[in-house]
């Protein structure tokens, strides 16, 4: 059975001097929460060659349309230690059918990953920060989730179980995408609270190696599911503020997924899989359409140098 996932959605800016932690807050009516974080570094000296960078960050989260009043399932993590740690846990809405409720385990995963990110054993492994964060965790339920870690040297180091994504851009390429991992179509890799779900070992692993002015789009599926990477691109390169950024992608998703005419990511790779209209409808020239509604969550972070971490503050 096909385990469709959902997420969450806020309005609001700040920085952040060390970490945050976003449950999803109960929402009336249509709203829409944004977050901007400062992840700066404070340290007196960083022997390297290469230069001291840090993130800069803008979240924007959009709920399902049918699920504001709960504020969704999903739930992300920011912090600034070291270079900065971005992470998104998105709930499996299948668990709603076992009257659990989705959301408590991203939650708590989430809050458990803030909490460790300092922690000695962790030693900025996203795959043991998963880990850890995971055998914390006491909710039932299970979530997609991605852990990036970025290291004062410009070492971005990710970590990722299921469809939960992430992009590196520079100078209008995308240079690095991860791999989402699934079972079989809508039905993608999980941490959960059963043993029958997946680990801290089956997280694909993964580096790249980021520079001042690069630019990571992290997001739920509701993100990558209905907005294509040209888009991403051109919107990077439409606004040079994250927070912009950040609400323009979740905002794009959103009207996409609400287009039935719309030929989405999602649509067009399940017609590849072999799923489309019944063989009338196709002999009458139509076709399987349509954005995915879904939770929608986007962390937009922009590499910074030392010298431009400090003028931020």
């Amino acid at each position: 059975m096909a385990i469709p996932i959902f997420k969450p959605s806020i309005s609001h800016s700040y920085r952040l001097s060390d970490s945050f932690f976003s449950p999803n807050f109960p929402n009336k009516g249509s709203i829409t929460m944004t977050r901007t974080f400062i992840c700066s570094v404070q340290t007196s000296e960083f022997n390297s060659l290469r230069p001291e960078v840090s993130f800069c960050v803008g979240t924007h989260l959009i709920p399902h349309p049918k699920k504001v009043d709960k504020g969704g399932e999903d739930a992300f993590c920011v912090s600034s230690y070291n270079g900065g740690v971005i992470a998104v846990a998105d709930g499996v809405s299948g668990w709603a059918e076992q009257n659990v409720n989705p959301a408590l385990f991203p939650q708590e995963l989430m809050a458990n990953a803030s909490c460790l990110v300092g922690d000695e054993e962790v030693n900025y492994d996203p795959q043991i920060l998963l880990r850890k964060a995971h055998a914390a965790t006491s909710s039932k339920g299970s979530a997609t989730v991605i852990v990036a870690m970025l290291e004062r040297n410009g070492i971005l180091k990710i970590a990722n179980v299921g469809d939960c994504g992430l992009k590196v851009i520079r100078k209008g390429q995308i240079i690095f995408s991860s791999s989402p991992q699934e079972h079989y179509f809508d039905c993608p890799y999980q941490l959960s609270s059963e043993a029958v779900g997946q680990t801290y070992l089956d997280a694909t692993v993964s580096s790249v190696e980021l520079m001042e002015g690069d630019s990571v789009v992290m997001g739920s599926d509701g993100l990558f599911d209905n907005v294509f990477d040209h888009e991403i691109v051109s919107t990077l390169a439409r606004y040079s503020d994250v927070f912009e950024t950040a609400n323009a992608l979740a905002n794009l998703a959103h009207n996409h997924s609400m287009d039935s005419n719309f030929d989405s990511p999602y649509i067009l790779e399940a017609r590849t899989r072999g799923y489309d209209v019944p063989l009338w409808k196709k002999i009458l020239g139509m076709k399987l359409t349509g954005g995915k509604l879904d939770d929608i969550t986007v962390i937009v972070g922009r590499v910074i140098g030392r010298e431009t971490s400090g003028s931020l503050k």
